[in-house]
Order: C-alpha cells, then sequence, then structure tokens
C-alpha cells in the first residue's frame, strides 16, 4: 500500500492508502485552516510543505520511505491552477524517476459560524467501494431506521445479511474543571453537566452530575441495532466523520473530543466474527474554538479527559467478558488485578469503595499466573467485586495468603494499632515475570527451582517456581508459576536509591529427591534498569491517571561455587506501575473493636422462704430491684451519651468531609487560576519581549531605510552622470565605425577588380594544359608497348577465368566422391546384413550342434561305465570321432571367415568341446 503524509504548521495530515501499482492515483485532498496573518508569516518565512510518500504493510502497520517533496507556499495562489509533477527527492527507485501530481491553491472559508454544539450530518466523502460491492454507489450506503424490526439498515437490502451491535459506553471523566473559563458564569443553584453526541442519528445524553472535580455518575451504555454485512460497514465507517462526545452544561458546550470509527473494521480482517471490536481509551475534551482563542496547550497531567469505549460486535458472538476466568468458584487472592468487562444493559455500576494498597504477600510459592492478571490495565474493565465483605471470604482459603488492610470509621474505636502513611508516598505495583531459561553450559540435566527475596517489597519470605522441571543442554525451558506482583506503598527517591543500591538476587537450585538440595548459580538482576525505560500512561480502576514501566533482559546465571562461570542464561520481564499519591494516611492492622455490649442477666425471684431470723434490708426484693433498676437507667444513660457521641463525631466527620471537599474546589480553582496567571504573565512577557524586538527592530529599520536612501540618491546621481558619458562616447564610436565601414568598402572594391583579372589568367591557362593533355594521350596511344599492356590485360582476365571454372570442377570432383563414398558405404552395409544373416545361420546350426554333443556325451558316460556291450562301445567311438571332424570344420570355416579370431566367444567354445572330444577318445583307448 502507499500513502503520502503531508506537515505544515505543526500538523500531520495523510491520505488514504492505494494499492502500490506504478500509477497510483490517490484522489485526495488535504487542506489546513489558518488565517491570512498567519498565512502572510509563513510566506515570510518561506515555510515549505513536506510530504512524504510511504511504503505501507497492511499486516505489520511497518511504514518504509520511499522520497519526499517540498512545496514552496509561496507559488499558492487564489486563481486555480493547472496541477503540476513534482519529482521525489531521494527516491527509493534509483532506476526510475517517481513523481507525483499536486495541485497548490488558496481557497477562502465562506462558511457561517456554527452556532450550535450538535453534530450535524456532514456530506458523505468520496470513497472507493470495494469490487465485491459492484454497482453500489457510496451515497447509497446510509442509515436507515426500520421502526417495526427495530434497527438501522445501512445500505441495499440485498447486501444485508448480519446483524450487529454497536454500542457506546461513557465510563469516567478526568481534571474536567479545566474546561470552565475565567470569564464564563455558570448558573447560580447548582449546575447539571452531561456528556452529549449523536449516534447513528440518534442524540444521547448521560444522566447530569454537579462536581467537575470529582465526576460521580454512572457509566451508560447505548446501543443501536445494525442490520448489514461487513464491508458495506467498513465502507460506511470510513464516510462517516468521527464520534463527536461534548461536555454540556444547559445549551452552552464547554468542550469535545473525537473518537475516529474507522479502526474498529480494519481492511482484510475477519476479528468481528471471534470476538466483539473495541476503540476505547482516555480522550483528551478541548475547549472549543481553541486554535480562534490562541489557548495555550494543557500539560497532559492537567488535560481534561474521558473514558469512552466503542464497541462493535456481531449477533451471536459471546460478550459477557472480554477476559475469561478459569474457573469462577476459585478462590483468588484480593489483591490479584483480575478485570472483566461486565455486561451492560442500561446503567454501569461503578466501584464507590476507595482503592486500598494491599500488603504483599507472605506465602512461600507465588502466586500463579493466569490470562486475567496480564489483561491491559487502560481497557475500560471494572472490578469484579466492588465492595470488600470480610463474610465473603472463604475459611478455606490457606492462611498464607494475604488479605487486604481495611479502613476504619472515625467513630470506631480501634483497638489495633495503626501505621502512618506519609503525605508523599506513592501506590507502587511491581511485577516480576520469570519467563525462561536456557543456554545450559554444563553436560548433565538439571531439576532446577528459581528462589528470591526481597524484603523492601514488604515480605522477606522467599518466592520460589513450583514445580521443578528438567533443564538439558540446548534447550529453553518456560518456568511455571514464575510471575508475582508486589503492591505497596513508599516514596519514590526511597524507591529509586533501594533500585540503584541493591539488586535483585535469582538464585538456581537443584532438586533431588535422593540428596539435598544443591544451589547452583546466582543471577543479579538490576532493578535500576527499570526507571530509565519508556513511561506509557494508563487508566486506573477509577479513572485516576497512572503510569508504567516494562523492561525484558536476559542475565546469566552465574555458579555460586569456584569459578565465575556461566551456567544458564535467564530471561524475565519485570513491569512497574505508579498509581500515584496514596489517599490513605493511617491504616490499621487488626480488626475494630466490638461495640458496647451491655447484656445483663435478670436473677430469676424465688419467693422467700419462711423463716424465723429477720432478713437484712440489702437482702430483699424490694432492694434488689431498686438497685437494678439504678443500674438499668445509668446503663442507658452510657448508651444514649455513646449515641449523642457517635451523632457528633459522625456530625463532624460530614463537616470535614464538606470542608475538605470546598477546600479541594477551592484549590483547584486556586491551581487553575495560577496556571491561568502564569500562561497569562508567559505571554505578556513574551509579548513585552515582541514589542521590544520590534522597536528595536523598527529603529535598525529606519535607520537603514535613511542610509539606503541616501545610497539611492548617490548611485543615481552617478548611473545619470554614467549615462551621458556613455551616449557620448556611443556617438563618437559611431562616426568612427561609419569612416571604417567606408574604407573597408574601398578596399574590398580593389580586391574584388584584382580577383576578378586573377580568375581570366587562370582561365586562360587551363585551357592551354587542357590542350597540351590531349596532344600527349593521342601520341600515348600509337606506341606498342601500350598495346602489349592492353594484351596482358586480356590474358589475365581469360587466366581468371579458367581459374574460376578450375574450382567449379573441383567443388563437383568432391560432390561426385562423396557420392561415392555413400554408395559403398550402402554397399558395405548390404554386405554386412548378409554377413550378420550367416553368423545367425551358424549360430543357430552350432547350438544344434551343441545339443547333439550332449546327447552323445551321456552316451559316452554310459559306455564308460560299462553299461553297454562291446559292438556298442565300437559305434560309439566312430560317432566321436564323427563329431570331432565336424566340430573343427566348423571352427576352421568360421576363422577363413575373417570375422572371428581365436579371442571371441565362439571359437573358444568350439576349442573347448574339441579338447573334451579329444580327452574322451583317450579315456576310452
Amino acid at each position: 500500500m502507499l500513502i503520502v503524509e503531508a506537515k505544515f504548521d505543526g500538523e500531520q495530515l495523510a491520505t488514504d492508502p492505494v494499492e502500490h501499482t506504478d500509477q497510483p492515483e490517490f484522489a485526495t485532498e488535504l487542506a489546513w485552516e489558518i488565517d491570512r496573518k498567519a498565512l502572510h508569516q509563513h510566506r515570510l518565512q518561506r515555510t515549505p510543505i513536506k510530504l512524504q510518500c510511504f511504503a505501507l504493510d497492511p499486516v505489520s502497520s511497518a511504514k518504509e520511505t520511499i522520497g519526499y517533496i517540498l512545496l514552496d507556499l509561496r507559488t499558492a495562489q487564489e486563481t486555480k491552477q493547472a496541477p503540476k509533477w513534482y519529482p521525489l527527492l531521494s527516491n527509493k527507485y534509483t532506476k526510475f524517476k517517481s513523481e507525483i501530481q499536486i495541485s497548490i491553491a488558496l481557497e477562502t472559508d465562506s462558511k457561517a459560524p456554527v452556532d450550535s454544539f450538535k453534530a450535524k450530518g456532514a456530506p458523505p466523502r468520496d470513497g472507493k467501494v470495494p469490487a465485491s460491492l459492484f454497482g453500489l454507489e457510496p451515497k447509497d450506503i446510509v442509515a436507515v431506521l426500520n421502526e417495526e424490526g427495530g434497527y438501522h439498515q445501512i445500505g441495499p437490502a440485498d447486501y444485508c445479511t448480519d446483524f450487529f451491535v454497536m454500542s457506546v459506553t461513557i465510563a469516567f471523566a478526568t481534571q474536567l474543571e479545566q474546561l470552565i473559563p475565567c470569564t464564563m458564569k455558570l448558573p447560580e443553584r447548582q449546575p447539571e453537566f452531561f456528556f452529549y453526541y449523536s449516534l447513528l442519528g440518534n442524540d444521547v445524553t448521560n444522566e447530569p452530575f454537579n462536581d467537575l472535580i470529582n465526576p460521580n455518575f454512572e457509566p451508560e451504555r447505548a446501543s443501536v441495532r445494525i442490520h448489514s454485512s461487513v464491508e458495506i460497514l467498513r465502507v460506511y465507517l470510513a464516510l462517516q466523520p468521527k464520534l463527536q462526545i461534548h461536555l454540556c452544561c444547559g445549551d452552552q458546550s464547554l468542550g469535545s473530543t473525537e473518537i475516529p470509527l474507522t479502526g474498529l473494521l480494519k481492511k482484510g480482517s475477519s476479528e468481528i466474527s471471534q470476538r466483539p471490536v473495541t476503540v476505547e481509551g482516555a480522550f483528551i475534551l478541548d475547549p472549543p474554538n481553541r486554535a480562534k482563542q490562541k489557548l495555550a496547550p494543557i500539560p497532559v497531567e492537567l488535560a481534561p479527559t474521558v473514558g469512552v469505549s466503542v464497541a462493535l460486535q456481531r449477533e451471536g458472538v459471546d460478550t459477557q467478558s472480554l477476559i475469561q476466568l478459569k474457573n469462577q468458584n476459585e478462590h483468588v487472592p484480593q489483591h490479584s488485578k483480575k478485570r472483566v468487562l461486565t455486561p451492560i444493559k442500561e446503567k454501569l455500576t461503578e466501584p464507590k469503595s476507595p482503592s486500598v494498597s494491599p500488603l504483599p504477600p507472605h506465602n512461600q510459592s507465588p502466586p500463579t499466573k493466569d490470562d486475567a492478571t496480564e489483561s491491559e490495565v487502560e481497557s475500560l474493565q471494572y472490578d469484579k467485586d466492588t465492595k470488600p465483605n470480610p463474610k465473603a471470604i472463604n475459611p478455606a482459603v490457606p492462611a498464607s495468603v494475604a488479605q487486604p488492610v481495611t479502613i476504619a470509621n472515625a467513630s470506631e474505636t480501634a483497638s489495633g494499632q495503626k501505621i502512618a502513611v506519609p503525605a508523599t508516598s506513592h501506590h507502587f505495583c511491581f511485577s516480576i515475570d520469570l519467563r525462561s531459561i536456557h543456554d545450559l553450559e554444563v553436560s548433565f540435566p538439571i531439576n532446577c527451582v528459581l528462589r528470591y527475596s526481597y524484603p523492601f517489597f514488604g515480605s522477606a519470605a522467599p518466592i520460589m517456581t513450583n514445580p521443578p522441571i528438567e533443564v538439558r543442554k540446548n534447550m529453553e525451558v518456560f518456568l511455571p508459576q514464575s510471575y508475582c506482583a508486589f503492591d505497596f506503598a513508599t516514596m519514590p527517591h526511597q524507591l529509586q536509591d533501594t533500585f540503584l543500591r541493591i539488586p535483585l538476587l535469582i538464585e538456581l537450585w537443584h532438586k533431588d529427591k535422593m540428596s539435598k538440595d544443591l544451589l547452583l548459580g546466582i543471577a543479579r538482576i538490576q532493578l535500576s534498569n527499570i526507571l530509565s525505560s519508556e513511561k506509557t500512561r494508563f487508566l486506573g480502576s477509577n479513572g485516576e491517571q497512572c503510569w508504567r514501566q516494562t523492561y525484558s533482559e536476559s542475565v546469566p546465571i552465574i555458579a555460586a561455587q569456584g569459578s565465575n562461570n556461566r551456567i544458564i542464561n535467564l530471561s524475565y520481564t519485570m513491569t512497574l506501575e505508579d498509581y500515584g499519591l496514596v489517599k490513605m494516611r493511617e491504616i490499621f492492622v487488626s480488626d475494630s473493636s466490638q461495640g458496647l455490649s451491655a447484656v445483663q442477666q435478670k436473677p430469676s425471684s424465688l419467693p422467700p422462704a419462711p423463716s424465723e431470723v429477720q432478713t437484712e434490708p440489702r437482702e430483699t426484693l424490694e432492694y434488689k430491684a431498686a438497685l437494678e433498676l439504678e443500674m438499668w437507667k445509668e446503663m442507658q444513660e452510657d448508651i444514649f451519651e455513646n449515641q449523642l457521641k457517635q451523632k457528633e463525631l459522625a456530625h463532624m466527620q460530614a463537616l470535614a468531609e464538606e470542608w475538605k471537599k470546598r477546600d479541594r474546589e477551592r484549590e483547584s480553582l486556586v491551581q487553575k487560576k495560577v496556571a491561568e496567571y502564569t500562561i497569562l504573565e508567559g505571554k505578556l512577557q513574551k509579548t513585552l519581549i515582541d514589542l521590544e524586538k520590534r522597536e528595536q527592530q523598527l529603529a535598525i529599520t529606519e535607520t537603514e531605510l535613511q542610509r539606503e536612501r541616501k545610497e539611492l540618491k548617490s548611485e543615481r546621481e552617478r548611473n545619470l552622470q554614467e549615462l551621458q558619458d556613455s551616449v557620448r562616447r556611443a556617438k563618437e564610436d559611431c562616426v568612427h565605425q561609419v569612416e571604417l565601414e567606408r574604407l573597408k568598402v574601398k578596399q574590398l572594391e580593389e580586391d574584388k577588380h584584382r580577383l576578378q583579372q586573377q580568375l581570366k589568367d587562370a582561365e586562360n591557362k587551363y585551357k592551354i594544359l587542357e590542350k597540351e593533355f590531349h596532344q600527349f594521350k593521342d601520341q600515348q596511344s600509337n606506341k606498342p608497348e601500350i598495346r602489349l599492356q592492353s594484351e596482358i590485360n586480356l590474358l589475365t582476365l581469360e587466366k581468371r577465368e579458367q581459374e574460376s571454372q578450375m574450382a567449379r570442377l573441383k567443388k563437383q570432383q568432391e560432390e561426385l566422391e562423396q557420392m561415392r563414398l555413400r554408395y559403398l558405404a550402402s554397399e558395405e552395409k548390404d554386405t554386412v546384413n548378409t554377413e550378420r544373416q550367416e553368423l545367425l545361420d551358424i549360430r543357430n546350426e552350432l547350438n544344434r550342434l551343441r545339443q547333439q554333443e550332449q546327447k552323445q556325451y551321456q552316451d559316452s558316460r554310459e559306455i564308460a561305465s560299462g553299461k553297454m556291450g562291446g559292438p556298442h562301445g565300437s559305434t560309439m567311438e566312430e560317432g566321436l570321432d564323427d563329431y570331432l571332424t565336424r566340430l573343427i570344420e566348423e571352427r576352421d570355416t568360421l576363422m577363413r571367415t575373417g570375422v572371428y579370431n581365436h579371442e571371441d566367444r565362439i571359437i573358444s567354445e568350439l576349442d573347448r568341446q574339441i579338447r573334451e572330444v579329444l580327452a574322451k577318445n583317450n579315456a576310452s583307448n
């Protein structure tokens, strides 16, 4: 893909990506809004417009520079000009001359100012419809409400195949007081603020709230059903403007932000078929007409933000949670950072209990790592348990699991010890993940466990991986249960000092069932490396701005004994999160004391036994009843006094909270005023400096202007004198030149007459020489040497003709010789075929003779064994002689042909048979 980015006046614009072809067509207009004064200033400073062309990889989103173009702003005119071709500088494709056709022009903005903050429907931009939607125009892709079906239809009905749900959630807001200008007067009564946006033509507002410093409103989600297809939705979102969200007070917009919707459906992505796609984050609210009011930029930590989540899902896709919990019945420690996206219908309940930093865990084994602990904190997710409930804790949870510290109310009488937290302490969360070990150097396998401890995090108990894993050479093994997170409160400078001084020591232990555990080596992790890594901002659970730093590295584990040799490498990742200042100043370690209980048991009244002895007055029932009544009165008085004290404490606490709230509001307003005054003071100082510079510049310019006037006057007089002198010299030169020309003309006429005379003389000489040459030629033609020479020339021509004929004859003779050789070759071929046939006949005859020989050989064996009689033996000897004679004749016949010799196989076979027959004859004799 190709994309062109243009940068001017501190703002960067980009074209839509197009296909990377030889002749791409961008068809995009990039515009900057600027006033005439600023335009004049840019022209004086010759500010260029820089266009950079990139090759974009749609898969990895990597950009590669192809070239750039610098446009001169002074060439832009208000009249429309024809586009021009501009060559790319620093062209990547050096073999080609890459050019881009660009038209630059100025347009006067004649649009009327917008009276209302309500977002208006913008005309559809010229977009390209994919090939799969051929015949569909961009103007046809609009949202139409179907009241009967309860959905919005986007695109023609033939193309709409699926149902989707688009939802917009406004979760939180911070630093909204920065949007209230000093000159704005709010209503005397409690003003109501709310957020407003338009979703597919439907106006949506959330519940009003009154406090801008601590905005307290329930997150709400607005959803609409859409009947369309993925391709049409992608084109529709590309054609629509960004989603505008306004913060309003009555009918006035205090600030707004824009959320791009094109990131929901990326080209070539099928993510929506598997899970919901979202665009979420904390977006900065800008006051209206910031550029026209020339407001100074607000620092990032003071910028007003609103947390928004825009989700699009296909109906039928499970959206209960973006993070799947492994087991809902599993007991999870309170300090684990699991967050789930609660399914929202109308309103979302936000946790109201303050976030408390839990104590670090004291368990021997580190907490197990699951998907929830690695979820992105900056996503708009909410805590699963909104309020801690001590009764809900299952007693089956191990005692080693750390419990969160609870906050005691002011009305409770604390019996436990309080821990004072310094005012400048920050809430930190440090997590480390020992990912894998690799590149083992020792030759034997090890059954390893990693162990470490860092008391600064609040626990001296060792953290170990579990279970032990076996590692061999040339292996990389991922460690189980290697993730652990620590929440603690400390001051930043103390954290930095500790990380610089004390490294984290990771011990490598070899566990063997048959022997004692063996310490193999130690790795030193310098925790100060994470302090120099890049900081990224994210939002906490209550909407506060937090910072995260991440660092990954591979360190060697050095042998604990002997030489400092490397045993194995350890790869790890550590993360440090800063949640800002700790809000609590005192924390109770133990639970609060129980309330006052004054339950007394009434004595049973028994009738007095009759006795002759007179009872004491204090032993009578009347006295005891009166005493009990007095004691009950005193107890009720104590209870009443305690209730009054509790009410007094409650009222005092409410007054203190209200005073703190008002104090915070005043402090925030004072800080805002101070910031505004600081900015105004800087502007005034800058304006004064500019005025002084301008006055100095004007004085210098006036002096320079007077000097230039004097120089121009003297130069004018000098030029006038030089002009007069040059005119006079020119007249004199003209007169002199005319005289010289006359003399030259006269001299040329004389030369002309002389040359004409010389030409006549030369013509006469030529005629005489030509006549003499003809006479000499006639004399030479009558001599005998001339005739002989002509005959020699004729003979030479005849000789050449004969030589050419001889050459032709030789060529014909060579052709005849080749024809004769071909004829002989054909005859030889016929002869060879004939001889081959004869040889085949001889071979067949030999085979027949071999068969006869075998038969005769069998007969000879029978004769030799004595089975046959005397007459038969003589007959057999005569047969052998005839067979021997025939073999010798056949051998001689084959040798006489000249084709065979004694080394051939058939001749060798005949010789062997002859020798065998001779041996048989000798044996019979």
